[in-house]
Formats: C-alpha cells, sequence, structure tokens
C-alpha cells in the first residue's frame, strides 16, 4: 500500500495537479519563499575579499 506524500508546505494531501503541493497557493507561496530569500542553498563563506568587492 502505498503511502500518500504531504504537501511540503501545510501538509495536506497533494494534489496530482500542482504536485509536489496541494494547491495552486502552496506553490506560490512555495515560490515567493525562494524570490524573497526565505530559502538559501547553502555554501561556503565567501573570502572578505569578495565582500568588500559587493559593498563598492
Amino acid at each position: 500500500m502505498s503511502k500518500i506524500r504531504a504537501c511540503p508546505i501545510c501538509k495536506k494531501p497533494r494534489s496530482e495537479e500542482f504536485s509536489p503541493f496541494c494547491s495552486s497557493r502552496c506553490r506560490d507561496r512555495d515560490l515567493a519563499n525562494w524570490f524573497g530569500e526565505g530559502y538559501a542553498v547553502p555554501r561556503p563563506p565567501a573570502p572578505p575579499e569578495d565582500i568588500a568587492r559587493e559593498e563598492d
């Protein structure tokens, strides 16, 4: 028996139309998190000289 996976945003059952989300609302919330820096891809810290160049 397969287990129905939950929406990663609200934990309701997923919809085939909006997979892996349950609705367009949750899909849009996830996209907004990426645009609004709610999510980040981990990486090593930037060297101080790179940070200084960005501030100029």
